[in-house]
């Protein structure tokens, strides 16, 4: 009865709580957990020893750095109960899912022969055999050739896409959550004629920027890496000022199942179908998407927010871009 009451008093806590339910979507060392979490490294090894100790979970150390994951056995023991039993609709947990989903692409990135290899000249779609030119040529064509006033690109990695656009921009800021590929951008973003182009750590999910600041919003392969693709594009939605564009660079919908383990995908491309409806569900009122061929079809899409609120039930008609 004393080993029953320990677990169950190491389950009692809702830090210890949350831990357990990211254990339950993969293994994390205590760093990744700490930014996850938002907690200090001292406060959560705390936690952590004393779900050890209960059993509840288990630590590697490997090099530098301890890992965590629940026991084997676990799904059919107290933490698969309890487990079963946390609200998947509770909010502190839906966010950490979405932290740990980022958390997860970067560690895959970071991993890639191609990242260490080229540094700030790093972009998913070369990493992915895809043809980065053809699409940069697709995405300038969609938009006109200057006057694009204020830029906001959201998951901005290595700042290419700022920098490809900054002749035609007033302003633009790049956002992203990991502090190494905001360093890369930096990096780019360096050079006297890109002064009025910037980058600074922000949650897509929350961004802290004020509504309707923006002219255009840039989202380039980004909606596969998000838990909640829907709450990006509403956040994007809000920053948009009234009769500002979206432009969404995103993969078709593909059967590479490899991606998820190698790259930490969260989601294998979008449909069309599926695409409309988010876009549409945001608010937006969008074209026919642009597709560019390759081993992974990438396809573009421009979305503008009406001047006044689009009701609910009617279509949205497809836009010419010139």
């Amino acid at each position: 009865m004393d080993a029953l009451l320990a677990t169950l008093r190491a389950c009692a806590e809702p830090t210890r709580l949350r831990l357990l339910a990211l254990a339950a979507r993969g293994v994390f060392c205590v760093g990744e957990l700490a930014e996850i979490l938002g907690q200090s490294q001292p406060r959560l090894s705390r936690h952590l020893r004393l779900l050890c100790e209960a059993g509840l979970l288990e630590r590697a150390r490997e090099a530098n750095n301890v890992w965590f994951a629940l026991p084997a056995a676990a799904a059919a023991g107290l933490a698969g109960e309890v487990l079963a039993r946390l609200p998947e609709d509770d909010p502190v947990l839906a966010a950490d899912r979405r932290h740990a989903a980022r958390v997860l692409a970067e560690r895959a990135r970071a991993a890639s022969d191609s990242f260490v290899r080229q540094g700030a000249d790093w972009d998913e779609m070369r990493a992915l055999g895809l043809p980065a030119e053809a699409v940069e040529t697709a995405l300038l064509r969609l938009l006109p050739a200057g006057g694009l006033g204020r830029a906001l690109d959201i998951g901005t990695g290595t700042g290419r896409l700022l920098e490809l656009l900054a002749p035609r921009l007033s302003s633009g800021l790049g956002v992203d959550a990991s502090r190494a590929m905001l360093a890369l951008a930096r990096t780019r973003l360096s050079r006297p004629d890109l002064t009025h182009c910037g980058v600074r750590l922000a949650d897509m999910y929350r961004l802290p920027l004020p509504d309707g600041g923006f002219d255009l919003v840039l989202l380039q392969m980004v909606l596969h890496y998000a838990e909640d693709p829907a709450g990006v594009l509403a956040e994007a939605f809000r920053v948009l000022r009234p009769g500002g564009r979206v432009i969404l660079v995103e993969l078709a919908a593909h059967d590479r199942a490899d991606l998820a383990a190698r790259l930490a995908h969260r989601w294998p491309g979008f449909s069309d179908s599926s695409l409309r409806e988010l876009l549409n569900h945001a608010g937006l009122r969008i074209s026919a998407p642009v597709a560019v061929p390759g081993p992974l079809e990438v396809r573009l899409w421009s979305a503008i927010k009406p001047d006044a609120p689009l009701p609910h039930h009617a279509e949205h008609v497809a836009e010419e871009v010139s």
